[in-house]
């Protein structure tokens, strides 16, 4: 049996589970996203990868800016709506458009809930240096990824797997958990058990200040670290080349061999000490230049062992 669905959710992590839905044969009656952002060059707004999909498939789509007026609840009331399904929208929702859908709200989120509720569960979970992670439906509720667990589907970090490798994993299978759990809703068969109070941790939103690598942590944390920010927006270290301190992104290293002061230079093909061991650098990108090998890198700005990154 089809539903009639709000969907409602902003970049590309959102797109196949939208599609997947239409596909389902769904009636997809509205599609909400964040308002089109300014970017590029020329800070030309431009709609998310969800207004854009929306498009193809001829659906409405509504880009307000709050949630939280009477007129936004009213016309969420008047798609009539059986349920709706929020995959990182970017807004909380308030209780007049949480009790809207006769079959409540159904979330579909990044983390093995309680654990890394929030903003950013794909990275933080592997700058925690966590071994295992996944996707969760969950029934909303006003507060932060509270809501009851429907179904779950886990998956295993791989010891150098990098932020976006696994976005690009969870995003598939998070689009086929929720087109299950939507197909046992219509049929009236989909359960919910509440969250543990134990284990909650919180996935805060990345902040400038996470990006910078501090080479005093332990070679595996600053590995961590290092994939859990990759590709974007990039962990980083500084250095001088002859013209005062240069970011340089770090998007790949591996566990190496060695020991030095941390943040040392031990050779010339990148490998770093850390607070205990060291890491080795494998790929970098200075700013405005295109990735490129951590040996292409040093040849090209001459660093050899014994220098400092900071």
């Amino acid at each position: 049996m089809s539903l009639r669905v709000v969907f409602m959710g902003t970049p590309d992590f959102a797109v196949p589970t939208l599609s997947e839905i239409v596909g389902q044969g769904h009636e997809v009656v509205a599609v909400y996203s964040r308002p089109p952002a300014a970017a590029g060059r020329g800070m030309e707004l431009k709609p998310s990868p969800v207004h854009r999909m929306a498009e193809r498939f001829g659906l409405p789509v509504l880009a307000p800016k709050t949630l939280r007026t009477e007129e936004a609840a009213e016309t969420f009331r008047q798609h009539e709506a059986d349920v709706a399904v929020v995959v990182a929208y970017g807004m909380l929702l308030p209780k007049a458009i949480l009790d809207a859908p006769t079959l409540g709200c159904l979330n579909l989120h990044a983390s093995l809930l309680p654990r890394w509720r929030g903003a950013a569960p794909i990275q933080r979970a592997i700058m925690a240096g966590d071994k295992e992670t996944g996707v969760a439906v969950m029934k909303m509720e006003e507060g932060l990824d509270t809501g009851p667990v429907a179904m779950v589907e886990r998956v295993v970090i791989a010891p150098d797997m990098n932020a976006g490798e696994l976005h690009d994993k969870l995003m598939g299978l998070g689009a086929d958990l929720m087109v299950r759990a939507l197909a046992a809703l219509s049929r009236g068969g989909l359960s919910f058990t509440p969250q543990p109070e134990d284990g909650v941790t919180y996935a805060q939103k990345l902040a400038n200040d996470d990006a910078r690598i501090d080479w005093a942590k332990s070679a595996q944390n600053v590995h961590d670290h290092v994939r859990g920010l990759s590709p974007f927006p990039a962990a980083f270290f500084t250095a001088d080349f002859g013209k005062g301190p240069e970011r340089v992104k770090v998007l790949r290293t591996t566990l190496a061999e060695g020991s030095g002061a941390p943040g040392q230079l031990l050779d010339a093909d990148g490998v770093v000490a850390c607070g205990n061991g060291a890491v080795r650098l494998l790929q970098v990108q200075r700013a405005g230049k295109a990735p490129m090998s951590a040996g292409d890198f040093l040849r090209g700005v001459r660093l050899g062992a014994g220098a400092s990154l900071a």
